[in-house]
């Protein structure tokens, strides 16, 4: 790859770059290596709470399947809980699963919500996830502002508009205010 860009590899500056490269695209893709179902089965717990859980404001990052590049941004992750809930830190650790991934935002977004659904069968799951992808910032049509916003809705987050609505105005709530 260095020869292809016209570089010397044997350049002291470039000399530890292959090496380095793969460590960083092996810490960018460690998810692969990660069992979402592992995780969200060693946090469950029976509990008769009933009202809706959000997780908001999490930080993460990904690489572009297209072009290698990183996205990132805050994804928010909400259910509401049928006699079973999850540790709050494994829908974090479920995310980063599916982020350290080459990955599409909106099959990212999927993926989280869906885990979770099969995972505790709750009445409903919602995820959110706002993105900025260096891709359209550095290439191509060079957007610089731009973010990209995707959203799965499962079971009563997608049949009822008020469960909806609940879980939009938590997000828009800045610290939980």
């Amino acid at each position: 790859m260095l020869r292809a860009l016209g570089e010397n590899p044997d350049r002291e500056g470039l000399q530890k770059t292959p090496a380095r490269v793969a460590r960083a695209l092996g810490f960018f893709s460690k998810g692969y290596d990660e069992d979402p179902r592992a995780i969200l089965n060693s946090a469950l717990f029976t509990e008769e709470y009933s009202e809706m859980i959000v997780l908001k404001d999490l930080d993460f990052f990904s690489l572009c399947e297209h072009h290698m590049l990183p996205f990132f941004g805050k994804a928010h992750v909400a259910y509401i809980p049928d006699h079973r809930i999850l540790g709050i830190s494994k829908m974090a650790r479920l995310f980063e699963v599916f982020a350290r991934r080459l990955q599409l935002q909106e099959r990212l977004t999927t993926q989280v919500a869906t885990n979770i659904m099969e995972a505790i069968e709750p009445m409903g799951v919602g995820v959110v996830v706002e993105a900025e992808h260096l891709c359209m910032r550095m290439r191509g049509v060079e957007k610089q502002n731009s973010i990209v916003v995707t959203s799965c809705m499962l079971g009563s987050f997608r049949d009822r508009q008020e469960t909806r609505e609940e879980f939009m105005t938590l997000i828009r709530s800045r610290n939980g205010r």
